[in-house]
């Protein structure tokens, strides 16, 4: 049998370009195929790279002969036989152009640098919004050692420093109501100053009936907003669609987060964001409490469905102003939430329904670098069960638009059994001569 051909850039000895010498030493290794090969053997009479692929390189400083990680190789050939060689910004390729170990990409929900630094050579992204970064980081004593960081931008630049070139970087607005979009753009701006701009994606938030004028109603009070969450203003509602049009228009990547339901990815997907989001956790542990108080209120439970009502109200299913509500109608509207989830079937039982739907969408749409991420998970279940989705016949086809994100202790524990520390106790008493 004869052995397969190995065929790189450098096979088809094309002339360099005047002027990039030090530049073709990163791409001659390149593998191509025959079909390559044989294209470009008869219509490519010299080499060089672009200036986008200059720009990369110096910018992450990449080590001679090497192109940093997040990128892969595109090709372009000029009318003049000119094979000019781009760099493409994309998580699911390693250094010098080699893909990820797997299609799966993992993020980290963190912003906290210590626990960051152990899990970043395994990811593609990390994700953070402002409760990350303050509550959970700055202003925790248990986290932020030393209080040795102070404010964000030292958090994020620090992030970036141990993540490394080959991790997109998800930082969310402040204030994502702040009416002067130029004001927005500043702060969008600032942060591909700090991160550059092959890192940096920004998070826009689905705002539903959120606006300018009632935001406040969340931060005083009991917290609760006087509208419900399904009968929003037009312009509130699409108020963080038409935000991810603009920032993208303006050269953005936009992660457009707050997606808990399925019927939420159309719509998103016409605002062409980078990434799109599936939040599991609270979603399904909301959906079991629920039918298990319908249960309740089926099985003749007299107290069940102002139980139910009430749990709605403090969940934001209800408005403020649905204090005084006939329960019934709290049960009713309960039904139609969990017939939508497929909570009792095999579609939804175990909280991935609107995983399923919107890769099935994803998988349509005409936006090739769209990556769904899964997000917000915990307890036993959450993740083995997305790893067998992903693996299943159905769903093996999409696992490279897929990026998993957790905090980084909820993604260690999977790598344990009880048999690792089984085994380890067998090997280490035979390294140390015992029986």
């Amino acid at each position: 049998m004869t052995p397969p051909l190995q065929l790189r850039l450098r096979s088809l000895g094309l002339e360099p370009a005047r002027g990039v010498s030090d530049h073709l030493s990163r791409v001659l290794a390149q593998p191509i195929d025959e079909l390559q090969f044989s294209l470009l053997a008869e219509t490519a009479t010299h080499i060089g790279v672009t200036d986008e692929f200059v720009r990369i390189c110096d910018y992450f400083k990449a080590e001679p002969g090497h192109t940093p990680a997040g990128f892969r190789f595109e090709y372009e050939l000029e009318p003049d036989g000119l094979l000019n060689v781009n760099l493409k910004r994309d998580i699911g390729y390693d250094s010098d152009g080699r893909k990820r170990p797997t299609a799966v990409i993992y993020s980290a929900d963190s912003a906290n640098p210590y626990e960051v630094a152990p899990i970043a050579p395994l990811l593609g992204n990390l994700t953070c919004n402002p409760g990350i970064i303050y509550d959970l980081f700055i202003n925790n004593p248990k986290a932020n050692i030393d209080h040795k960081f102070s404010t964000r931008d030292e958090v994020m630049a620090e992030l970036g420093r141990i993540l490394g070139p080959g991790c997109d970087i998800s930082v969310e607005l402040n204030n994502p109501f702040e009416p002067d979009f130029n004001k927005i753009l500043e702060e969008a701006t600032f942060f591909k100053e700090l991160l550059g701009q092959d890192r940096v994606v920004i998070k826009v938030p689905h705002t539903g009936p959120v606006n300018a004028d009632n935001v406040g109603q969340l931060l005083t009070g009991d917290g609760r907003l006087d509208r419900r969450y399904w009968q929003p203003a037009t312009e509130d509602a699409l108020r963080g669609h038409n935000l991810t049009l603009k920032l993208t228009e303006a050269g953005f990547r936009i992660n457009y987060t707050l997606m808990f339901e399925g019927y939420q990815t159309q719509l998103a997907l016409q605002a062409r964001p980078y990434f799109i989001n599936s939040f599991i956790r609270h979603r399904l542990m909301q959906s079991e409490k629920m039918v298990a108080l319908l249960a309740r209120v089926d099985g003749g439970d007299v107290d069940a469905a102002a139980e139910l009502s009430d749990y709605m109200l403090s969940t934001d299913y209800l408005a403020s102003t649905d204090a005084g509500l006939d329960p019934e109608e709290a049960v009713a509207r309960a039904r139609t939430i969990i017939a939508y989830r497929h909570i009792t079937d095999d579609e939804g039982s175990d909280g991935l329904d609107s995983v399923r739907h919107n890769l099935r969408l994803l998988r349509n749409a005409n936006l090739p670098d769209t990556r769904l991420i899964i997000c917000s998970m915990e307890g036993d279940h959450n993740y083995p069960d997305i790893d067998n989705l992903l693996a299943s016949d159905e769903f093996s086809d999409m696992a490279d638009r897929v990026v998993v994100t957790a905090e980084p202790a909820y993604l260690a524990r999977f790598t344990s059994t009880n048999q690792v520390i089984s085994y380890q106790r067998r090997f280490m008493k035979a390294a140390q001569g015992q029986k």
